[in-house]
Parts: C-alpha cells; sequence; structure tokens
C-alpha cells in the first residue's frame, strides 16, 4: 500500500514522476501539514498558507523527477519550494500586509472547559506574543527561526533551502533569538 512508511519520499516522488496518483496522495498526506505550518508560520496568514501549500504540491507534481535525493531530504526540497512561494505572496501582498494586525486563528482559545482558565489564558497570551514576535521579524531572521526552531530542520537542510552557508544559518538564528528575547521582555513589561 503506498501509504504504508516502508516507502521512502524518494520512491513516492519517482512515483508522482511516472503520474502515480496513489503515489501523490501518500506523499501529499505524508507532507501537506508541514509545508501548511511552515506558509503560515512565515506569512502570518491562513490564506496565504492555503494558497502556498496548493503552489507548492501542484509544481511537485510537474517536477518531481527533479528530486535530488543527495542533495537534501525530500523536507528540505519542500521547504525550498514553499520559501519561493511564500516570498512571491509576501511581496504580492507587501502594500496591504500590516504584521502585527488580526490574531491567528491557529491559537484560538484553549480555556474552554479548562479548570485552570487563567493559566491557559495567560499561555495563550504568550503564544499569541512569540507569533507576533515571530512575524515581526525581519524576514531573513523570520526564516531561520522557522525553519530551525519550528520546523526542526537542521542546520545544514536549512542553509540548503535558503542558499547560504551553514555559518549564516547559525548567525541569524543567533540573532533572530535575541530579537526574540527582547521583544518577548518587551512584551511582558507592557502586560506588568
Amino acid at each position: 500500500m503506498l501509504d504504508s512508511p516502508s516507502l521512502s519520499d524518494g520512491d513516492l516522488l519517482r512515483l508522482i514522476s511516472a503520474g502515480d496518483e496513489r503515489a501523490f496522495l501518500a506523499f501529499y498526506r505524508r507532507h501537506q501539514g508541514s509545508v501548511f505550518r511552515y506558509a503560515l508560520q512565515m506569512s502570518g496568514k491562513q490564506e496565504i498558507a492555503e494558497e502556498v501549500t496548493q503552489e507548492v504540491f501542484l509544481l511537485v507534481m510537474s517536477i518531481a523527477k527533479e528530486y535530488d535525493p543527495n542533495r537534501g531530504s525530500a523536507a528540505a526540497y519542500l521547504y525550498g519550494i514553499a520559501r519561493n512561494f511564500v516570498l512571491r505572496c509576501l511581496e504580492r501582498e507587501k502594500p496591504y500586509l500590516t504584521v502585527l494586525d488580526e490574531p491567528g486563528s491557529e491559537y484560538a482559545n484553549r480555556a474552554a472547559g479548562s479548570h485552570d482558565v487563567l493559566g491557559e489564558l495567560t499561555r495563550n497570551e504568550r503564544i499569541e506574543s512569540l507569533r507576533k514576535a515571530v512575524l515581526a521579524l525581519p524576514p531573513a531572521y523570520r526564516e531561520v527561526v522557522v525553519l530551525c526552531d519550528l520546523s526542526e530542520l537542521e542546520y545544514a537542510e536549512a542553509a540548503g533551502v535558503l542558499g547560504c552557508a551553514i555559518g549564516t544559518v547559525r548567525s541569524r538564528l543567533h540573532r533572530a533569538r535575541a530579537l526574540l528575547m527582547e521583544k518577548m521582555r518587551a512584551s511582558e513589561r507592557c502586560t506588568a
């Protein structure tokens, strides 16, 4: 069965390039969530994340044969494609995009039915503050945080996605984490 974890991503991509619809569906099911989360965390907009996810997998159908497992994982391959689509969408949306506007629906209030309502509200506020802080980072820093910290890619894979050296990823990530800590401290001072 194609949904079996025994088939590697490379196997599925080879089958996709031969026109196998079941392989595409298995590959889509395996990676759709991570591509969507990446696009959402980079853009802060569900509409952009949905558009990017659709575009990534439509493109995969036509270029699956170009995947080279020696150059990196299928996840890194997909993040690289998604990155290009996200950057295009953000550029297109730039005149209309306000980074710190409406809160994301994915962090809906989880306090309903909870015994520790105040604790859940505080946690949700901190998550929302962190989400806003990540979205407020300059794109080069936001990318490394989303890829390395949120999507848990290795530095080498992130460097491949971004087309830069591993040292660049490390230095950007270090700077991004420092900026996030500053933003979170400022946010805590404002709420105290």
